[in-house]
């Protein structure tokens, strides 16, 4: 890609989101001499003002193929832009604090392009991890991506063949129940333990034997059923006459007593 000035310039000044914004004191080539300079990092570029409210940059540092370290200069929280090479030069930066000066370290050491295809390398061996598991958990087999396809977990069955089940079931005491569907009186066939039908379609579990009452069970409810509606009687006029004495006692307080 070709770059000029002016285009640089109009990257620095646009309205795109910058990365990182703030005063830092910037040590000169010639002279060892800091100036206040307002530093603005947008992706691997970081360009430098003589103000904030300057219109075009006084500078520009490409972050590739750099270092960013803690350095000893007369400087406090000073920090420095190392390239390899001999030639190269090397930027000495200063912060207004401990805090400003870890801000721009952690986000100068991670605008270069080499830092961004580590992150991206990573990112895809922890998805290729989560999708194929570990290495040693897959017998040292694998296929390809556009081969995988889900294994079902339990025999294919298609839907054409599964039973249909009445659009309202028949209810016994108030109860839906599996047995009322059709052919369900027929006796259960012991002779195959899978629990499937001869079709392969699953059966529903059978319902328990109904309890019969015997005789004796049936006479003693039959004479409570009989005895109910007189003790009920007894229990209601004998609690009816204690409700009219209260009540009465009730009103001949409230009249007072009499003359």
């Amino acid at each position: 890609m070709k770059l000029n000035e002016r285009s640089l310039a109009f990257y620095a000044t646009c309205d795109s989101p910058a990365d990182n914004a703030g005063f830092l004191y910037k040590r000169g080539e010639r002279h060892t001499a800091y100036h206040r300079r307002w530093f603005v990092l947008k992706g691997n570029m970081l360009f430098y003002f003589e103000e904030r409210e300057s219109r075009e940059p006084v500078g520009v540092i490409v972050l590739e193929g750099c270092t960013v370290e803690l350095c000893d200069s007369a400087e406090e929280f000073a920090f420095a832009i190392r390239f390899s090479g001999t030639k190269s030069r090397t930027y000495v930066l200063a912060a207004e604090s401990q805090a400003a000066m870890e801000s721009w370290v952690k986000s100068l050491s991670r605008a270069s392009f080499d830092y961004m295809r580590l992150v991206v390398r990573e990112l895809e061996k922890q998805l290729e991890e989560m999708r194929w598991g570990p290495a040693s958990g897959c017998g040292g087999c694998r296929q390809l991506p556009g081969s995988w396809k889900p294994k079902p977990s339990g025999p294919e069955r298609s839907p054409e063949r599964l039973p249909a089940l009445p659009a309202i079931l028949p209810k016994e005491n108030g109860c839906a129940v599996w047995n009322n569907v059709p052919g369900a009186d027929r006796p259960p066939d012991t002779s195959i333990c899978s629990g499937d039908d001869s079709e392969g379609n699953p059966r529903p579990p059978p319902l328990p034997p109904r309890r019969r009452a015997s005789s004796s069970e049936a006479g003693s409810a039959g004479v409570a059923a009989a005895e109910s509606p007189s003790t009920f009687c007894r229990l209601h006029e004998r609690y009816g006459q204690e409700v009219a004495r209260l009540r009465q006692d009730w009103l001949e307080r409230r009249r007072g007593p009499r003359p």
